[in-house]
């Protein structure tokens, strides 16, 4: 989850799923996501984007327009180097 604050936010800019094992991030991954960031406080269905992070990318049934963004391993060692 990104917000623009804490420890209470105004406003939530994503919200995300982190799958970090040797399968890929498939359509049941996707479907969990989606039907539980709803249920995340600030979430909203036009202003908040989906993430998702996982060790072995997707599969080839996701939707990749479904979500905003996906990390990988080396974006993220990246992100803390």
């Amino acid at each position: 989850m990104g917000a623009d604050r804490s420890p209470v936010a105004r406003r939530v800019s994503f919200v995300g799923s982190i799958k970090w094992l040797l399968s890929p991030f498939d359509r049941h991954d996707l479907a969990a996501l989606v039907r539980s960031a709803p249920e995340v406080p600030g979430y909203t269905e036009d202003g908040t984007g989906l993430v998702v992070a996982s060790l072995s990318g997707t599969a080839e049934d996701v939707d990749s327009g479904a979500v905003g963004l996906l990390w990988g391993p080396e974006q993220v060692i990246g992100a803390w180097g």
